[in-house]
C-alpha cells in the first residue's frame, strides 16, 4: 500500500447506511495455477468446519477465544465499496489455490451471525491490486524469494513519486482512500454468511509488497438487506486484516511467480499493521502439503465481532 495508510481521515466521505454492491456475473473463473483441483476440492465442502471453532464454544472449553473480539485495522487506500458479489474472486491471476473458510459470530454470546456482508480483498501473487496497478508497489522479473532469515523492512527515501508502504503507525488507525485508477477487479468479491455465519472464498495466496506482510483485508457489514442487485444499508461492524506465518510465506515464495517477485518482503514480526496476538489479531490457520505448497491451501478463522458497533477502518 501507499504512504497515505496513515491514521488519517479519508479525503471523501461515504454514506455507508446505502451501501450496494453490484451483482457479478454468474460465470466466475476457476483458480489458475498448479493443483486447483485441491481448491476446488475444498471450496466444494461448505462447511467451513477446517481451522473454525463453532457457537457451542463454550461447552468446548474455548470460551475465552469465542469471546475475545477480533483486532480492528485500518481499511486502507485499496478498499472498492461495490464490489463482486462472489465467492471466486480469482479471475485469470496465477497462484497457489487458496480457499479461505471464515465464520463471523458475536464476541459476547458466541452465536453465529447469519446474512452478513463479507468483503475482502487483496494483492495479486507480485503485490498489485486490481483497480489500482498503478499505484501499487509489487513487482518481478527475475528477483530471488525471501530466506528464512529475511532482511529488514526497507528504509530511506523511495525514488521520487513511487509508492511508500504503510508507515509505522501501530496498525489501528486509518488509511486515505485512493480513487481507483482502473477498472480491474481482480481478487475482490462480497458473499453472505450462512445460518452457521460462515462464508466461503476462492482465490490466490496473496503475494508481498514494499512494507507490508503477506495479508488479506475484510470487512463485515451488518443490518442491511440483501436485493436482487445486491447489498444495501447497514452498517460495517468490523475492518480487518488475515494474515499468514512466516513458514507458509517461505514455502510459497518458492514457486512460481512469486519467486519472480523483486520486492523486499517485511515478515510478519516486522508488521506494523498485525498487533502479534494470533488468531485475535488475524492469523489464520492453515492447511496445505508441507512438501509441495503449490497444491494449494486451505485457510480458516472464526471473526468475533460486536454487531452493535461501527468500525470502518477509516
Amino acid at each position: 500500500m501507499t504512504g497515505n495508510e496513515t491514521a488519517q481521515g479519508p479525503k471523501h466521505k461515504r454514506d455507508l447506511t446505502r451501501r450496494k454492491v453490484v451483482v457479478a456475473g454468474a460465470g466466475a473463473a476457476v483458480a489458475v495455477g498448479v493443483g486447483a483441483s485441491f481448491a476446488a476440492g475444498a471450496f466444494a465442502d461448505e462447511s467451513g468446519k477446517s481451522g473454525t471453532s463453532g457457537a457451542s464454544g463454550k461447552k468446548s472449553g474455548s470460551a475465552e477465544t469465542c469471546y475475545r473480539l477480533t483486532s480492528e485495522t485500518t481499511e486502507g487506500p485499496y478498499y472498492i465499496d461495490a464490489d463482486k458479489i462472489r465467492r471466486d474472486i480469482t479471475e485469470d491471476k496465477e497462484g497457489i489455490p487458496l480457499v479461505l473458510n471464515l465464520k463471523v459470530i458475536d464476541s459476547e454470546t458466541c452465536k453465529p451471525i447469519a446474512g452478513a456482508a463479507v468483503d475482502i480483498w487483496h494483492c495479486d501473487a507480485l503485490g498489485i491490486y486490481s483497480g489500482y496497478e498503478n499505484l501499487s508497489t509489487g513487482g518481478g522479473g527475475g528477483g530471488t524469494p525471501p530466506t528464512d532469515a529475511p532482511t529488514d523492512a526497507p528504509t530511506g527515501e523511495p525514488p521520487s513519486g513511487e509508492p511508500t508502504g504503510e508507515p509505522p503507525s501501530g496498525g489501528t488507525g486509518g488509511g486515505v482512500h485512493e480513487e481507483p485508477t482502473d477498472d480491474e477487479r481482480y481478487l475482490r468479491g462480497t458473499w453472505r454468511t450462512d445460518k452457521q455465519g460462515r462464508v466461503t472464498f476462492r482465490t490466490i495466496f496473496p503475494g508481498w509488497y514494499r512494507g507490508r506482510t503477506v495479508h488479506i483485508h475484510t470487512k463485515v457489514h451488518v443490518d442491511g438487506e440483501w436485493t436482487d442487485s445486491g447489498y444495501e444499508g447497514g452498517h460495517t461492524c468490523h475492518t480487518g486484516q488475515f494474515f499468514f506465518d512466516e513458514a507458509s510465506v517461505l514455502a510459497a515464495a518458492e514457486v512460481e511467480p512469486y519467486s519472480t517477485s523483486t520486492t523486499e518482503r517485511t515478515t510478519l514480526e516486522e508488521d506494523t499493521i498485525y498487533d502479534q496476538s494470533g488468531t485475535t489479531g488475524g492469523l489464520l490457520k492453515l492447511k496445505y502439503n508441507k512438501k509441495n505448497i503449490a497444491k494449494g491451501v486451505v485457510g480458516s478463522i472464526t471473526m468475533g465481532v460486536d454487531p452493535d458497533a461501527t468500525n470502518t477502518g477509516t
